[in-house]
């Protein structure tokens, strides 16, 4: 894979002297037009081997550029706050809005390559990141983002030789440490690592670029030249439909229909005094549970979704009196912010994901793509059909790291809905709760039935359930929810 990029590419002084000028000033007009039109949104990815220039290249791009709209993340070891969440979320903070460009130097590449390499984790280790990197990519290509990942290139006679120029120079002594020289030491064991990391992850959708690094000239204008071609051609496709649709997968058809909230039982309830001792108990126990020092080293996220009117916000509440107003949040979710339109659809919740020993939690969620967006046709059917995929790996980083994620879908019937907006609207002090969407929403009931079936059978899993709650009985829902916490905290600590 890197024979070709150990052929001794040069350009001359001259060449380089007349091409550089033509090259910014089409770069700045391609970014100009990227930032006006706010189309899609550029991920540059620069790594490779040490000593191969890849600070020299940024530094270039940053300079040859508009610095306005580029902006360049170096990332490094993880923080204290960045290893309090999944490792990806360091990530999504820092990829960039649309008309902008994003350039990562040290991406998620570099961290799982160095643990694998330097200290000894195995191949399952760094296949999984390899997995993780392989759908967030594809992901960030299904909603838009022109993705290049450039690996600059040194053969190990050339490195060992940069090493030693760097060295002999006083200007740039500096720049050259024991920990470069270790690195170098590990060169043999780097490259067929390297070699399988981008057979593993060069896709159609992002595929690498090697570039060949032993002459500065040959790569600043190679890489230069590439990142303008990308961008120039893909803004060119904009607005161009091909004519073809995209495929979708098959929906499995309800002949019956018959759906899994028609078999629920709306009778249940309980009394008051019952609710009363009950409410007690179980926020007694999620109280010392969330206070456990085991809980110290996890994190919970918690899911409320379902029909308007169904009493979320009474069961968020008591949820929230049991616990310690400095260890949660409330994120209610609404329609999207301008900012959150020109990022991929589970940036604004990767943002919100609490760190160890805190609790989220989502008055609504990221289940807004597979239910109003989709029933309301404000994404297309593939964005809605990719999603539940998309939320299945979300929810497993989660996971994964510590955190638990419960969800809950509180189910009323179509009549008691009904009696509650009346209830509502008669209600002064709670009439605000209740708008013309609600009453729209009542219209097209069968249809949020169905995609919520879709729903929990598609995104119902060991490490995330959905627990459907009955909740004509408001007293009976807030238990059920309460005791569902203790029981899977219980089972988890």
């Amino acid at each position: 894979m890197f024979e070709a990029a150990e052929l001794g590419h040069k350009i001359d002084k001259a060449t380089y002297k007349d091409e550089v000028p033509k090259l910014r000033e089409q770069l700045l007009d391609v970014q100009f037009e990227l930032g006006e039109k706010k189309a899609f949104p550029v991920v540059l990815i620069v790594s490779g081997v040490d000593g191969a220039g890849k600070g020299e290249t940024v530094n270039t791009l940053n300079f040859w550029m508009d610095p306005r709209n580029i902006h360049t993340h170096a990332l490094g070891e993880p923080t204290d706050e960045e290893n309090e969440r999944p490792a990806m979320w360091r990530y999504w903070r820092a990829l960039p809005p649309k008309g902008n460009i994003g350039v990562f130097f040290g991406s998620w590449y570099s961290f799982p390559m160095r643990e694998h390499i330097e200290h000894g984790k195995g191949q399952d280790y760094l296949d999984s990141y390899l997995d993780d990197f392989l759908r967030f990519e594809r992901m960030l290509a299904d909603e838009g983002a022109l993705i290049l990942k450039f690996w600059l290139h040194l053969s190990k006679k050339d490195v060992k030789k940069k090493l030693k120029e760097l060295e002999g120079d006083k200007a740039t002594k500096w720049r050259v440490s024991k920990k470069d020289w270790d690195r170098y030491d590990l060169y043999d064991k780097m490259r067929p690592v390297a070699e399988h990391v981008m057979r593993r992850t060069s896709t159609g959708h992002a595929p690498w670029i090697v570039v060949e690094s032993g002459d500065e000239k040959y790569r600043n204008l190679t890489v230069g030249r590439t990142i303008l071609k990308a961008i120039r051609g893909r803004l060119e496709q904009q607005g161009k439909s091909s004519g073809a649709s995209v495929p979708v997968a098959a929906i499995q058809e309800n002949v019956d229909g018959v759906n899994m909230l028609d078999k629920l039982d709306y009778t249940l309830s309980l009394t008051k005094k019952d609710y009363a001792k009950q409410l007690e108990l179980y926020q007694g126990r999620l109280s010392r549970l969330c206070r456990s020092p085991k809980f110290r080293d996890r994190s919970m996220l918690l899911v409320f979704e379902g029909n308007d009117a169904a009493g979320k916000g009474g069961s968020i509440r008591r949820v929230t009196a049991a616990l310690d107003s400095r260890f949660y949040d409330i994120i209610p979710i609404a329609a999207p912010t301008d900012e959150e339109k020109v990022q991929p659809y589970l940036w604004r919740f990767w943002r919100h994901l609490p760190r160890k020993g805190h609790v989220a939690i989502f008055d609504r969620s990221w289940y807004g793509r597979v239910l109003v967006e989709r029933v309301e046709g404000f994404c297309s059917e593939a964005d809605w059909l990719r999603a539940y995929g998309e939320i299945n790996d979300f929810e497993e980083q989660i996971a994964r790291h510590g955190g638990i994620v419960q969800k809950f879908w509180l189910s009323i019937t179509s009549e008691e809905q009904l009696s509650r907006f009346n209830e509502r609207e008669a209600t002064g002090y709670k009439r605000f709760k209740l708008t013309d969407e609600d009453w729209r929403n009542r219209d097209k009931w069968d249809v949020y039935s169905e995609a919520v079936c879709d729903m929990v059978e598609r995104t119902s899993t060991e490490l995330a359930p959905w627990t459907l709650v009955e909740a004509n009985s408001k007293y009976f829902a807030r238990i059920k929810v309460l005791k569902t916490l203790c029981e899977r905290l219980e089972s988890e600590l």
